[in-house]
């Protein structure tokens, strides 16, 4: 990525985690540090974004985000289980309100019958205040067409929207708590 790229989703999200107060974290497998490219893109940054983890190896998985060797042996590294615990593993270890992480196969080669070129999962990990018991993980599984390049900042975008969407039904979900 560099400075050309389109700033309009990223600073949507930025937008969005501002007014919520909300800090986000990432953890990218396929992606290799692009959401976090995106989003520090954006002028003011460090108002929302905390870090950003690379766990390519299944042993940085492991190590840096608490990704189970069971998750990681029965269903393999691009798997729900192991997005799911990524983007968890990502929110806890950074402790920040947001955990996005992503796990794929870009391509050329990698894919299987299971799991195509192109298949990735994008996972959104919320924590929610303590006590309130509104904490929860999400987790899509996406196919994108075309080379190496292309899968990768389809899955930027995608992520980018994921977390949209779930800070906006935050958003949403508290306000009408609010009205009670």
């Amino acid at each position: 990525m560099n400075d050309d790229i389109d700033r309009e989703l990223p600073m949507d999200v930025a937008d969005a985690l501002r007014e919520t107060d909300g800090t986000v974290a990432v953890a990218e497998s396929c992606t290799g540090g692009l959401i976090g490219a995106a989003l520090t893109a954006i002028p003011g940054a460090s108002d929302y974004f905390h870090s950003g983890s690379t766990t390519y190896a299944y042993d940085a998985k492991r190590r840096r985000l608490g990704v189970s060797r069971e998750a990681l042996d029965e269903h393999g590294a691009v798997s729900e289980p192991v997005a799911r615990q990524m983007a968890r593993g990502v929110r806890d270890v950074a402790d920040v309100t947001w955990g996005v992480s992503t796990t794929g196969i870009a391509g050329p080669t990698g894919g299987t019958e299971e799991n195509p070129v192109g298949t990735v999962y994008i996972g959104v990990a919320y924590a929610g205040p303590w006590g309130s018991e509104s904490s929860y993980a999400t987790v899509s599984r996406y196919e994108f067409d075309g080379d190496r390049a292309a899968v990768r900042a389809k899955t930027v975008d995608r992520a980018l929207e994921d977390l949209l969407a779930e800070l906006e039904r935050v958003r949403s979900t508290e306000a009408d708590g609010a009205d009670d």
